[in-house]
């Protein structure tokens, strides 16, 4: 059946017809209740009589619904129209593959930025069991933005059967249309094994994204012949020509590739594609052309090794949980009167911001579902669920009084609730958004919906800008949580004087610069929101978890504890009828590693903030930080052996390394200025490392001859530069220029290898002398140490989850796989970093970061 503008099917307005296919017409529609345009296809009434292409779509919908990857077409809605099914999908503007192939090849380097977006998408179908089948240039669309996108999932086969579904037997199932013997999906892209009738697995789909690459480096297909039968003929027996016949950028490297997904046996392909996207970001950061992408991991670097403190933990110990939305509330038990407290979700998953609408009812939150990948939902009285704003890998920074959201755009997480990305704003109803600035970590907007004042780095120092441009407060700390005042005169925001330690206090700025600090020192700091008189501004902090409180301070520095709570209250917004939204949040860092001789992973951690450091080069014994509130101020330095034996407590500060022969670890304690010291393992007594008038030691690392130190820090009024410290005395040396961040020395001392403040790296010789630069390591290369040879190094990458410990070789670029880095419980896990090993790299440790939050509406509280 033809729909006509206007029609209606349930609760969405059909728009315009956008096209027809062998699985449905599609059409695009309004959805009044969001605001926002989708695509929705439906099954024709004569396809509905068809038991066959009927499961196929509802397998279309089943399969494409359970993902959530920025690289695979959203669906979020299904339901049946006269009989007929619809399934309601994201709006893409933009243009297929094949409508893009139509003007030719294309380069290597948009190549590869293509490819690397459907590897990602596919290996995230495949990780949940679902084999494509169909994947072509038609089934591929670019958005106007260049992302690629994943369509039609209507071959797609669950290859893992559900458990608890009893013996499996060869009778038919409701999935007959996908068994073994049916030639399905597109002559030109199948693979042998679906020519012949055997059943596909996700190296079928591997074979067909070969074809494409192919397709989309040389220009031509690489299986196409007159008939049918000779393209299948050509499949099965037939290689297309070499790539270097028809492109001469084509390089060794990216040829190998293309030739390993389209090996006639499955056995030799590529395995997996995620192994495939692996190899596809080695030959980018190799030196094979290819550009950023929202496919490809650009996060920026971590700065330093300082523990990131995050707010929120316990329960909200006498709350009782009743549905905002019934409008039933009630208040703590013996805690403030009149104070009423309301869930707002029901499940437990990382909540990284949430703002009030316009209206003071709806609430637009941003949150992860899986792993560290934030996105944009909204939660509305009609429908508390929240729902998907259809912007996947997106922050949010603001909700303006007229209904824009500024959004960080493909958002890379760093630490806390703290991402980076590209600054964008969209209609609160939707739409795609528009970007606006790059390198961007927050934003505002101002009252009146017009401007937005931003943080960003810029030169190794962290800016507030307003209008964006001018600058109106500079620091080398970090900066967090802007908020404008009501009238819009000033700004309020956290300050922390050490990267990514939420230390700090609140500080406001006025629009002439003038910056007024308000109240400090509070050992964890997080969320800023003005009260909704405008007279104080609400932000979370406390001494020590679990005493996250919400506190109130005036522009003139006047302090009061807003809300006590037994447990803890991150504040994220106030609306103007005095309700506050805020967040309930559990924080846990826990150590993982791989003993000498073990078979399994151990979990290493002491208390709820442990953060794995350093291993013995016989890998027995591990040094950690403890930053849990409950060792008090300055943190812990601690060891304790492999084999999970008692934690011994050295002193405080954050752990850096320990010294080759383990007698010592070294320790930054964040004092002012901070004090490098050296604590022995064994009996002895600390002693106290000249750091001259460096103010900010943030990074420490042993000579191999454990008599010498490479410690950087910052003098005041100066960028973090390295510097050599001696064991036995004597003032720091100089050791970089500034703007260097961190080093690893080599295992003979020859050669340190230091990150910049932008992420690049270089070798200095220890010698001293000109660095050379170092190429094939990225921004967000995340260097565990040297390997034993001294010919290359460890990484593990600053967004990924899970991880990969990774080997790179300094000559070649070539990468290889370690380790994966995986707790056995991914539940909320944001981060996994800090990883290291032993001399022997089978013996591990890493440090996976797992949070979650429960949103809550909070009134009667002043």
């Amino acid at each position: 059946m033809t729909l006509a503008a206007g029609a209606r099917l349930g609760p969405y307005e059909i728009l315009a017809p956008l096209g027809a296919g062998g699985m449905g017409e599609v059409y695009r529609a309004r959805d009044e209740r969001l605001k926002r345009d989708v695509a929705i296809k439906v099954l024709p009434p004569t396809f509905s009589s068809d038991a066959d292409r009927l499961r196929r779509f509802e397998l279309e919908a089943q399969a494409a619904g359970g993902l959530n990857h920025p690289n695979i077409t959203a669906v979020y809605d299904l339901g049946t129209h006269d009989g007929a099914p619809y399934v309601v999908q994201e709006l893409l503007e933009g243009e297929t593959l094949r409508a893009e192939l139509a003007g030719g090849r294309f380069s290597p380097r948009k190549a590869i930025d293509y490819a690397l977006q459907i590897a990602h998408g596919l290996s995230a179908a495949h990780d949940k069991g679902i084999v494509h089948r169909d994947l072509k240039p038609e089934n591929v669309f670019v958005t106007k933005d260049g992302r690629v996108k994943i369509l039609d999932f209507g071959l797609a086969k669950l290859t893992q059967v559900d458990a608890g579904s009893g013996p499996q037997t060869n009778l038919p199932t409701a999935t007959a249309a996908t068994e073994p013997g049916m030639v399905m999906g597109t002559l030109g892209y199948m693979s042998p094994e679906q020519i012949k009738g055997k059943p596909a697995d996700p190296r079928s789909d591997i074979f067909s994204f070969g074809a494409i690459l192919y397709e989309m480096l040389s220009g031509n297909r690489a299986f196409h012949a007159d008939s049918a039968g000779e393209t299948m003929a050509a499949i099965l027996k037939e290689d297309p020509p070499d790539l270097s016949v028809t492109n001469q950028n084509i390089s060794p490297g990216l040829e190998r590739v293309v030739r390993h997904c389209i090996e006639k046996n499955p056995e030799r392909r590529f395995h997996s594609a995620h192994d495939l996207a692996f190899d596809l970001e080695a030959l980018s950061l190799s030196g094979a052309p290819a550009t950023s992408s929202a496919g490809v991991s650009m996060a920026p670097r971590s700065r330093s090794k300082w523990m990131p403190i995050a707010a929120g933990l316990a329960l909200l110990l006498g709350v009782a949980l009743a549905s905002f939305f019934a409008g039933r509330r009630t208040g703590p038990a013996g805690g403030v009167q009149n104070v009423q407290f309301a869930p707002l979700t029901y499940r437990t998953l990382p909540i990284f911001r949430a703002l009030f609408a316009p209206d003071g009812r709806t609430v637009v939150l941003s949150q992860a579902r899986e792993g560290n990948r934030s996105e944009l939902f909204t939660l509305s009285p009609n429908y508390p669920e929240p729902r998907p704003l259809g912007v996947p890998d997106s922050q949010l920074l603001s909700v303006s009084s007229k209904g824009e959201i500024a959004l960080l755009a493909r958002a890379r997480y760093i630490h806390h609730r703290v991402f980076t990305g590209t600054l964008a704003r969209m209609p609160l109803g939707g739409g795609a958004p528009r970007e606006v600035l790059e390198g961007v970590r927050d934003a505002d907007w101002s009252p009146d919906g017009e401007g937005l004042a931003i943080i960003r780095e810029v030169d190794g120092k962290d800016r507030l800008e307003y209008p964006i441009g001018k600058v109106l407060y500079a620091t080398g700390g970090y900066l967090s949580d802007l908020r404008f005042s009501r009238a819009g005169d000033r700004i309020a925001f956290l300050e922390h004087p050490i990267r990514w330690d939420d230390r700090g206090g609140v500080a406001i700025v006025d629009l002439a610069g003038k910056k007024t600090s308000l109240v400090g020192g509070f050992w964890g700091i997080e969320g800023v929101a003005w009260t909704s008189d405008g007279r104080e501004i609400l932000f979370s902090a406390g001494p020590g978890y679990p005493s996250f409180e919400v506190h109130a301070v005036t522009p003139a520095g006047k302090h009061r504890i807003a809300l006590p709570s037994a447990g803890g209250l991150t504040i994220f917004d106030v609306s103007r009828e005095g309700r506050w939204l805020g967040a309930r949040e559990s924080l846990q860092y826990r150590i993982w590693c791989e003993a000498p001789g073990a078979k399994a992973q151990r979990d290493l951690s002491w208390l709820d903030l442990s953060r794995g450091e350093a291993l013995s080069r016989d890998g027995r014994t591990i040094l950690f930080s403890e930053f849990s509130g409950a060792v008090e101020g300055n943190y812990a330095v601690c060891i304790r052996g492999t084999d999970g034996s008692s934690v011994v407590r050295l002193g405080e500060g954050a752990a850096q390394d320990l010294s080759p022969d383990g007698a010592w670890a070294l320790a930054v304690v964040p004092t002012s200025p901070n004090r490098v010291v050296l604590y022995p393992t064994g009996a002895g007594e600390p002693r106290r490392l000249d750091g001259g008038d460096v103010q900010d030691y943030s990074w420490g690392r042993f000579f191999p001859d454990g008599k010498r130190v490479l410690a950087c820090g910052a003098q005041l009024g100066h960028a973090t530069r390295c510097y050599v410290l001696d064991v036995a005395g004597g003032k720091p040396r100089v050791f970089t220029p500034e703007g260097t961040e961190s080093g690893w020395v080599s295992p003979d001392g020859a050669l340190v290898l230091v990150r910049g403040s932008r992420g690049e790296f270089q070798l200095y010789p220890a010698s001293g002398g000109e660095p050379r630069g170092v190429s094939v390591l990225a921004a967000d290369d995340l260097v565990a140490g040297w390997t034993a040879d001294g010919r290359g190094v460890l990484t593990s990458n600053v967004s990924e989850v899970p991880g990969r410990l990774v080997r790179i070789d300094l000559a070649t670029g070539r990468r290889e796989l370690v380790h994966p880095l995986a707790p056995p419980d991914l539940a909320g896990v944001v981060k996994i970093y800090a990883a290291f090993t032993a001399t022997d790299e089978n013996v591990y440790a890493y440090t996976a970061i797992q949070r979650s939050a429960d949103l809550f509406l909070v009134d009667g509280a002043r």
